[in-house]
């Protein structure tokens, strides 16, 4: 039986719920992943003790991203659904959400972050979205980074392709805490215990529902809108599957002289 992908355990006496990427190193984020970080989520429907849920990596990293592979044009409409899917549910989790960061967090695994309340990550961590270098663009990350940093910084990471560090994900608005490497653990469980164990959980489950109320709306229509643009503007192009195709290949992409009609 192969493993799965991720699993869901407690802590702080079961007041917490901690739903790990289990898939190192990359933890990419394919649509198996995916099924199984949605069963866990839906297996926590109806525990109102909860105080948070927390989505950790497993090694050295958070995520690579959505599988690069499950892009191609022949998969990407599930593809879509399914990782779009499960970050419109974690934005209806009624406890707070927070993603622990070490490593590299990049493309789709950037996108589960934004749909997460609160980031916490190693002084090392790195953020990116490396999808216009393969000829496409993050759709989700297009809605909701806006709502987390500002149209400014999103377009600056979105339209590039470069990383930041911890320390100016922090500053941008994206990461709430900053621990020094190798002590993510002991700081999640430090804050934890400070700041959300305490807590009265119907108290926090309210303030996290009216916070959300932005990004819960750039995940609707807006990026419906955004998703037609992908599939009917952008996949009709050679370069999409050119990119792909090159990553997957492991050479430089031949981009097309100009924009097909």
């Amino acid at each position: 039986m192969t493993p799965q992908k991720a699993r869901l355990a407690f802590s702080h006496e079961g007041r917490v719920a901690v739903v790990t990427l289990a898939a190192p190193k990359g933890n990419i984020l394919d649509r198996e992943m995916i099924a199984a970080l949605v069963g866990h989520i839906d297996a926590l429907a109806g525990r109102d003790d909860l105080v948070a849920l927390v989505i950790v990596g497993e090694g050295p990293h958070f995520s690579f991203g959505a599988s690069v592979e499950e892009h191609l044009p022949d998969h990407i409409v599930p593809t879509l659904d399914a990782l779009h899917g499960l970050l419109r549910k974690l934005l209806t989790v009624p406890m707070p959400t927070i993603a622990a960061v070490r490593g590299q967090c990049l493309g789709g695994g950037l996108e589960l972050v934004l749909a997460c309340d609160l980031v916490i990550a190693e002084e090392g961590a790195q953020f990116a979205c490396p999808e216009i270098k393969l000829g496409v663009f993050p759709p989700a990350a297009s809605v909701l980074l806006p709502v987390r940093i500002g149209g400014a910084r999103a377009a600056a990471l979105a339209l590039t392709g470069d990383a930041i560090g911890a320390q100016e994900a922090r500053t941008a608005g994206l990461v709430a805490k900053v621990a020094p490497d190798g002590q993510l653990e002991q700081a999640l469980d430090a804050w934890l215990a400070e700041s959300f164990v305490p807590r009265s959980p119907i108290a926090l489950r309210c303030a996290a529902k009216a916070i959300r109320r932005e990004a819960h709306h750039a995940a609707g229509t807006p990026l419906a809108d955004v998703e037609r643009i992908y599939l009917d503007r952008l996949m009709q192009q050679p370069d999409a599957v050119e990119g792909i195709t090159a990553f997957l290949e492991k050479r430089a992409p031949r981009w097309a002289a100009k924009v097909s009609s």
